[in-house]
């Protein structure tokens, strides 16, 4: 340990690390800080780390905290621990150029103490995973983002959840509901496929149809003129270019939400925006006291979806 109880060097699991600005306020509404966004990340860890481990990590920095600038990040960056797993993986068409990126592979507590001492509040992965040599698998996760238009709230993501777990059901399909930690939610279902673009496709039929069949509720299309006061079922996170946030992440909201798994029970029941609102205090409270409610995706028995299903005539 140093002498400066702000910027310790710790022993992680055998692999030292230096923390840095432990008291530096990154969420200035409730003065969280980035020692507590730390605390939390080490305290969830064993319910975070099996969703997020073999999949390519995309980082979302706030080093000035939430009211600052932010950026994404997918390379590694250069000062990184030699400890740090990485994957390269081809990014085509890339923003800045680059033909593939060096991404974290976040496999274990210090790796992912490292992150959040980078101020890395939120980490967002892909639906799939890449073997222990760097190989891509296909996608394991299917996955629907719903997001409110004003003034539809996570209330209205309720409802229409409740409508595609039916519809995932009757195609042998189990869904798993997390509040995204904004203002929506998302929607889960272990999968296997040989195919990467079944998904996406699949996750397209659905929403159309609830378009079709709920048209004041629900949007499959982008377009923002349409979504007022609906949901859009947002199916395009299938494709395998797409990440979305990882259970358990915290977010770059004024107060330091959770993207928390939820159950049946409290999406049935819900009726106001703030039942389902979750800080990184009852966030950890929850995990101790229920446990990890998305352990069902980590199972190795997971049905096939195939390029007809949800065809039904």
């Amino acid at each position: 340990m140093t002498a400066d109880p702000n910027n310790p060097v710790v022993d992680i699991d055998g692999r030292s690390l230096r923390l840095s600005n432990l008291d530096k306020v990154l969420y200035p509404e409730t003065g969280f800080t980035k020692g507590e966004v730390i605390d939390f990340y080490a305290t969830v860890a064993p319910v975070l780390l099996p969703h997020v481990r073999d999949r390519p990590l995309t980082l979302k920095r706030f080093p000035d905290g939430v009211e600052g600038s932010s950026f994404f990040e997918k390379n590694v960056s250069r000062h990184a621990p030699d400890w740090v797993r990485t994957v390269r993986i081809d990014t085509p068409g890339s923003s800045r150029g680059s033909e593939y990126a060096d991404f974290a592979l976040v496999q274990d507590l210090s790796t992912l103490v490292w992150t959040a001492n980078l101020a890395s509040l939120e980490l967002h992965v892909p639906q799939w995973t890449v073997g222990p040599r760097g190989g891509v698998r296909e996608p394991d996760l299917l996955v629907f983002d719903l997001d409110p238009g004003e003034p539809a709230t996570i209330v209205e993501c309720c409802r229409v959840a409740e409508l595609l777990r039916d519809l995932l059901t009757d195609d042998g399909f189990t869904a798993y509901p997390k509040t995204s930690g904004s203002k929506g939610m998302q929607l889960y279902s272990p999968i296997r496929t040989n195919d990467r673009d079944h998904p996406r496709e699949y996750a397209k039929r659905l929403a159309q149809r609830l378009e079709h069949e709920c048209p004041d509720l629900v949007v499959s299309r982008m377009t923002k003129q349409l979504r007022k006061g609906k949901v859009l079922i947002d199916w395009s996170q299938n494709n395998t270019q797409k990440t979305t946030v990882a259970p358990y992440s915290l977010r770059a909201r004024p107060r330091p939400t959770v993207s928390i798994p939820l159950a049946w029970k409290e999406v049935a029941s819900c009726r106001d925006p703030n039942e389902l609102t979750f800080t990184a205090a009852e966030g950890k409270d929850r995990v101790a006291s229920r446990g990890d409610l998305f352990e069902p995706l980590l199972s190795v028995d997971r049905p096939l979806l195939r390029a007809d299903t949800g065809n039904h005539g």
